[in-house]
């Protein structure tokens, strides 16, 4: 629950609002390759949703089959080239493309229909290019089931900041020097250190998209800026804007080419409505094919949930909706109700590598029974 009173919440609030309408009268867009500036949505520089093509999307589909008559949860099927996903359903995370100490054959035999790989972590090591010889991530990893990548943002934001601060998601601040290092945010691309060999590298939403067609995953995401919760409204609102430009410029490198996968669009705001708001109005008028909640969703459960609750009536009924980085059993059970259908996160892998299992309280203790009765698995 917040910490903050009742007047510095509504003094934040107001601040937000004066400054979403100081930007968009003065926001201006520096990187025009191929597109006058415009102004949609009251703010210069957006795309407009008439300037897209339609995708064809006879390769990825989306359909209900139920809805719950006591919350917004929903059960439905994902259609993919490399097979059906069952919604709503956890998706399992392979950094490198492998499980961390799980064989990708025994998470398929759990059940898992739907894997997460890093783009980051692939184009530093072994290299998108290389992986694209292999015949691309489903060959690499001998996987004949559903691949979803990112775009490689919230590494590079996240794991750059060394200063953690309490979120949901938890920090990825591994290194306290300069190994990760992000040495500019600008309007064409960000630039950032790579932590295997310092080699300086430059992203753009375009290398992104190509980064993952090379990877030839399902579902891929476009590039995004991820700011902690503490940032500045200033700043919070600059990143947003930028973020949904090169969304935009990633949908419009996608379309190009579309080979067979589908783009999710990455909804932004933090714990801000008004944000939150903006971000899914215009990056739902765009032809995505899904959408990801993305960004800081507070520090705790509760504030996580305040956001769901008001972006639930607000998503789209007819498109597939993940969460980006979520994934303990409490949170998996209290965001379906909020009709999320599918979410990620490397926290079950993590702590099963560090010896820890998920049981029911009353058997943490007992150890004279199996962990699980009647469980079949091979622990």
């Amino acid at each position: 629950v917040s910490t903050q009173s009742t007047g510095s919440r509504v003094s934040e609030h107001m601040n937000v609002k004066r400054l979403l309408c100081t930007s968009r009268n003065k926001l201006k867009l520096k990187y025009t390759p191929q597109n006058k500036q415009r102004t949609y949505f009251g703010v210069e520089s957006y795309e407009p949703p008439e300037s897209f093509d339609a995708i064809d999307s006879k390769h990825f589909r989306f359909e209900i089959v139920h809805f719950s008559k006591k919350s917004k949860a929903r059960v439905g099927r994902l259609y993919t080239p490399h097979g059906t996903i069952e919604t709503p359903t956890f998706v399992p995370v392979a950094t490198n493309a492998a499980f961390k100490y799980v064989d990708h054959q025994v998470a398929k035999q759990l059940g898992s229909t739907l894997t997460f790989c890093n783009t980051y972590h692939l184009m530093l090591h072994p290299g998108a290019d290389v992986v694209k010889q292999a015949g691309g991530l489903h060959r690499w990893m001998n996987y004949d089931q559903p691949i979803i990548t990112d775009s490689g943002g919230f590494q590079i934001f996240s794991m750059s900041n060394t200063l953690p601060q309490k979120e949901l998601k938890g920090s990825v601040v591994k290194y306290s020097d300069d190994r990760a290092k992000v040495l500019s945010v600008k309007e064409e691309g960000v630039t950032f250190i790579s932590y295997r060999d310092g080699k300086h590298i430059h992203l753009t939403p375009e290398s992104s998209v190509h980064a993952q067609k090379d990877l030839g995953a399902d579902i891929i995401i476009p590039l995004d800026i991820l700011l902690p919760q503490h940032a500045t409204p200033k700043k919070r609102i600059e990143a947003l804007h930028r973020t949904h430009r090169w969304e935009a410029r990633s949908l419009r490198e996608h379309i190009k080419n579309p080979k067979n996968q589908a783009m999710y669009a990455v909804i932004h705001g933090g714990t801000d409505e008004q944000l939150r708001e903006l971000s899914l109005k215009y990056l739902c008028s765009l032809p995505f094919s899904g959408i990801a909640i993305g960004g800081s969703l507070g520090s705790t459960k509760t504030e996580m949930n305040q956001v769901l609750s008001f972006m639930s009536p607000r998503l789209p009924p007819n498109l597939p909706i993940h969460l980006l980085g979520i994934g303990d059993p409490e949170s998996i059970d209290s965001v379906v109700r909020f009709g999320i259908d599918t979410l990620d996160s490397a926290f079950p892998t993590r702590l099963g590598r560090h010896g820890t299992i998920f049981v029911e309280s009353e058997y943490k203790r007992d150890f004279d029974k199996p962990l699980v009765p009647g469980c079949t698995c091979p622990m």
